[in-house]
């Protein structure tokens, strides 16, 4: 009889927890994203339907569609803006400085904090009669003194996706640093020697060795877009209306307002699908080799 070694027993424990926690939780509410239970008619999983949860959801819900909507719309522009405010950030703050090395530890500040804390304190700050912000906001921008930012559709849309790059754009800024440390200054030296600008080295020499970095954020980014519950939950709950409910606010909705976990389910691996076609999708655009 062959001896099992010893790192086995030693990671057993471990792979047993993740198998635990992780994977029985995942494998059960894909059987259940098959089935029919309507927690408020039954404690129990109901019959076997099949794939009509899923063929529901994608023919005749237009709430879906609308949290679709809510979520293009917010990925979309919280991914793009907060990559692009991380890249300038990072470029600021490349050159070694006591200045740099400060701002760097306050960077870490908006990252620990929890998402949930940040969603009230940006209600807190966006509050027409008290909020800070919104009184800042109306001396620059006078069309914007007196209004309810929650109670605009648009509005409530741009508070969220501010939070949130505002909460993830830190982070982001310190992985591209270390993309840029991590680029050879020989190069760089040599295309200024050859008389090029501060733009062409960006162009033609730093951005082309920091793209994987650049694509390994844009994953991050996207996984982490979708999945965004927390703001949203405290900051506008998903309104006004459905205007800010992400697809992952309509799963904890379907979940817990409906109690019809089946359907939740099947919502939940709809969200699971985008986030393997996104992570897919900028892998092959950036890892071509």
């Amino acid at each position: 009889m062959k001896r099992i070694p010893a790192y086995v027993w030693l990671l057993a424990p471990a792979l047993l927890f993740v198998a635990a926690m992780a994977l029985f939780p995942l494998l059960y509410s894909l059987v259940l994203s098959f089935r029919e239970w309507k927690l408020a008619q039954s404690d129990v999983p109901g019959q076997w339907v099949g794939l009509d949860n899923y063929w529901y959801l994608l023919t005749d819900d237009p709430e879906l569609m609308e949290s679709l909507w809510a979520t293009l719309i917010f990925v979309g522009f919280d991914v793009a803006l907060t990559v692009l405010a991380a890249l300038c950030a990072a470029l600021l703050l490349q050159k070694p400085s006591r200045m740099s090395t400060f701002t760097r530890i306050l960077l870490i500040l908006p990252f620990v904090m929890s998402p949930a804390l940040i969603g009230i304190s940006f209600r807190f700050f966006l509050n027409p009669e008290f909020g800070i912000l919104q009184f800042l906001l109306s001396l620059v921008i006078p069309a914007l003194d007196g209004r309810i930012w929650l109670a605009d559709r648009w509005l409530s849309m741009t508070a969220v996706i501010t939070s949130d790059i505002w909460h993830w754009a830190p982070y982001m800024t310190l992985v591209i640093l270390g993309g840029l440390a991590s680029i050879p200054k020989e190069t760089q030296e040599a295309a200024q020697i050859d008389g090029a600008s501060h733009w062409q080295v960006f162009k033609d020499v730093t951005f082309p060795q920091l793209k994987p970095v650049l694509g390994i954020v844009l994953v991050l980014k996207t996984v982490f877009a979708l999945k965004a519950f927390d703001t949203i939950f405290t900051l506008s709950n998903g309104g006004p209306g459905t205007s800010t409910q992400t697809l992952a606010y309509f799963v904890y909705h379907t979940a817990f307002h409906y109690y019809d976990l089946g359907y939740a389910a099947a919502a939940a691996y709809l969200l699971t699908a985008l986030l393997m076609i996104c992570s897919f999708f900028y892998l092959r655009l950036i890892f071509k080799k």
